[in-house]
């Protein structure tokens, strides 16, 4: 599995970006793994306010569909529309395939670096 350093990473598995006041949401290596093939992405609205620990979109594979939790709270500035249409690109690279950018981002504090979501990661595979 591959934890980018320079990221943040919450316990359900999805990564952050920070850029000043805003950052980028996708989802980690790890998740896309437990997932499978994804075949479709169901995203928020800009706009839209997420909530740390909230549900703010859903993927669906070839197994099931699951929900994505916001690790951070803010305003969805950006969806990544790419994915819409091709949401295997999830599967393909999961640190470039954000799912949405989010402005005023509040509540990062539970947020993990590399090291400690490596450790956590393996502790879920047991």
């Amino acid at each position: 599995m591959n934890y980018p350093e320079e990221l943040l990473y919450s316990k359900s598995h999805e990564w952050v970006k920070l850029e000043g006041e805003d950052a980028l949401i996708g989802l980690t290596d790890f998740a896309q793994d437990a997932l499978g093939d994804l075949v479709y992405v169901n995203l928020p609205e800009p706009g839209g306010e997420l909530t740390v620990g909230e549900s703010f979109a859903d993927v669906e594979s070839v197994k099931a569909v699951s929900d994505v939790y916001s690790p951070v709270s803010g305003t969805v500035a950006e969806i990544n529309e790419a994915l819409l249409d091709a949401p295997e690109e999830i599967n393909q690279s999961p640190y470039e395939a954000w799912l949405v950018r989010v402005t005023g981002v509040t509540d990062k504090e539970e947020l993990m670096d590399a090291e400690a979501y490596r450790a956590f990661a393996e502790t879920e595979e047991n």
